[in-house]
């Protein structure tokens, strides 16, 4: 039974929305002891099965709670990114985030601590800023999308594997899938053009990085109102192979095979699904319309973080 619990006296100005696979972490109890003790009234609210991040940030909002910190991977950050995006504007917690994944993506490109009681000091003391949120059709994202071979590769990593290796799993699995894949064929529609490419790979980013801290948009801002555009072409050779790599590494510049572009919305069509991943939450669409939310979310973010435009 599932009831609204209501503010008390006891009950903590700030939630702590967990992973249930994290809530045993002894650095994790021991973060939140300290944290308290140092005058915090931090409450803690751990996660069961799917769907419950989103519940849990609907409960917090109804109990008054001002913020609500993720803690988790990208993927328990991208659910409760949702529960709150759910929420009318003016009954939204800000959020905060304590990074407990394999990857950390977002966390990562953030620049948020590594060791969980500095994250959560980060999370409790920072004042939040307005940051952007990503809509993908129905779904949101607050870090990076990314389509074709790369979502293929991320989705298809067994769980253990990322646990074990981190974000080395994501290119294991990288080269021993790179031979067999086929490109995924459909037009893309932006502001200023289109393009009609057999897509190797394709990332949409509001943060800059993904699969284990690969930069797929180095030019990206969380703030600015804009989405960075990465559109890699299919490649038919290993000289090919190469250059396309060596085009990646020399990114925001454009090349042969890769073009990197700032648009505030992209289109996609296809008589195929194309393999999506966002915030490491899989999906497939065939045709989608990407864009953003400005200032839609308050954001506890560490200060001097590269993904802020400092205005």
């Amino acid at each position: 039974m599932n009831e609204t619990i209501q503010p008390c006296e006891h009950d903590g100005d700030t939630w702590l929305i967990l992973n249930g696979k994290s809530a045993q972490l002894p650095e994790v109890r021991e973060a939140v002891g300290r944290v308290r003790e140092s005058g915090h009234h931090l409450a803690v609210r751990v996660t069961w099965e799917g769907g419950d991040g989103v519940r849990l940030a609907r409960e917090a909002s109804e109990a008054g709670i001002a913020r609500v910190i993720a803690g988790g991977g990208d993927g328990t950050v991208n659910e409760i990114v949702g529960g709150l995006m759910q929420l009318a504007s003016e009954t939204r917690p800000a959020l905060g985030i304590l990074p407990l994944g394999s990857a950390n993506d977002f966390a990562g490109g953030l620049g948020l601590p590594e060791e969980p009681y500095e994250a959560l000091r980060v999370a409790l003391e920072t004042p939040p800023r307005r940051v952007d949120v990503g809509t993908l059709g129905d779904d949101y994202f607050i870090n990076l999308a990314s389509g074709g071979f790369g979502a293929q590769i991320t989705n298809s990593t067994p769980a253990p594997l990322k646990r074990l290796l981190g974000g080395g799993a994501y290119s294991l699995m990288g080269m021993l899938k790179a031979w067999n894949y086929q490109p995924y064929q459909g037009r893309l529609r932006f502001p200023d053009g289109e393009r009609n490419v057999p897509l190797f790979l394709l990332a949409l980013g509001n943060g800059c990085q993904a699969g284990g801290g690969q930069q797929l948009a180095p030019l990206a801002k969380i703030d600015d109102g804009l989405l960075e555009l990465l559109i890699v072409r299919h490649f038919t050779s290993l000289r090919e192979m190469k250059q396309l790599i060596d085009e990646l590494e020399n990114l925001p510049e454009s090349g042969d095979f890769v073009e990197y572009l700032q648009v505030p919305w992209v289109e996609f069509e296809s008589e195929h699904a194309l393999p999506l991943n966002l915030d490491g939450e899989p999906c497939f669409h065939e045709n989608f319309r990407a864009a953003l939310m400005p200032g839609a979310l308050c954001l506890a973010a560490p200060e001097g973080s590269a993904l802020l435009s400092h205005q």
